[in-house]
């Protein structure tokens, strides 16, 4: 039923973005490119982001995918519920648009006979443990963020293992906002593996704006370019649903 691959962006942060573009407009474009946007909204005891939190939200209801809000010291458990319910949720609507081109229009998951959604759903779930997934990770690295980003790393670290237990092939990318001299950059390149992190996450200094538009905007044009390099080596597969 379906090849290629399923892209997601997984967005870590504890702030309201205060600076370039409008990341709920950017999240919008990247379900446009067949990407979606997932955002953990990260809490401390005695910190309450009201306007954070509903941006949280609104970013990944544009992007498509699932938001959740999390105390830092939950976060492990939470980055992977959030990944592979979003995963599901994907895979759920390319489901249906495949059952609307074979049985028409109206046809839904939801409209089958139980016995006949039940089969549906077990083909999303053999998907989900067999598909190609990239997931780039974008962690907000705001002063505010210092004292939390050894539970980051820890919870992309638990992420990397469980997803790797998946028969299908996982890639990750691991960019932060903001960076050094720029509003994003890249830590780490595509690689099954986050276990090199070890070696990078001392060294962020913590600190600066909360860029989030312009970090969202990256990850698209980061998606784009490896699928540009990809057309041109002949990779039939790149197609997003193919």
């Amino acid at each position: 039923m379906m090849k290629g691959k399923l892209k997601q962006i997984l967005l870590m942060t504890d702030g309201y973005s205060n600076y370039g573009e409008d990341p709920i407009a950017i999240a919008r474009l990247a379900q446009e490119y067949g990407i979606s946007v997932n955002v953990i909204g990260i809490i401390d005891d005695n910190r309450e982001n009201e306007s954070g939190l509903h941006e949280v939200e609104a970013i990944a209801l544009a992007g498509g995918g699932v938001s959740q809000t999390v105390f830092a010291q939950d976060l492990t458990k939470t980055v992977q519920m959030v990944t592979r319910k979003a995963m599901t949720q994907t895979l759920h609507g390319v489901v249906n648009q495949e059952l609307k081109q074979i049985l028409g229009k109206h046809e839904e998951i939801e409209s089958l006979s139980p016995e006949k959604r039940g089969e549906m759903m077990e083909v999303v779930d053999d998907l989900g443990e067999s598909v190609l997934l990239e997931v780039l990770v974008l962690v907000d690295t705001s002063a505010s963020m210092e004292t939390k980003l050894p539970m980051v790393q820890e919870a992309l670290i638990d992420l990397s293992i469980s997803l790797n237990a998946r028969s299908g092939e996982t890639r990750f990318a691991l960019y932060s906002f903001p960076g050094k001299r720029k509003p994003v950059e890249r830590l780490l390149d595509w690689t099954p593996q986050l276990d090199s992190l070890n070696k990078m996450f001392h060294k962020l200094s913590p600190g600066g704006m909360t860029p989030t538009g312009p970090a969202l905007k990256e990850a698209i044009a980061v998606f784009e370019e490896r699928k540009g390099k990809r057309r041109f080596d002949g990779d039939e597969n790149e197609r997003l649903y193919g």
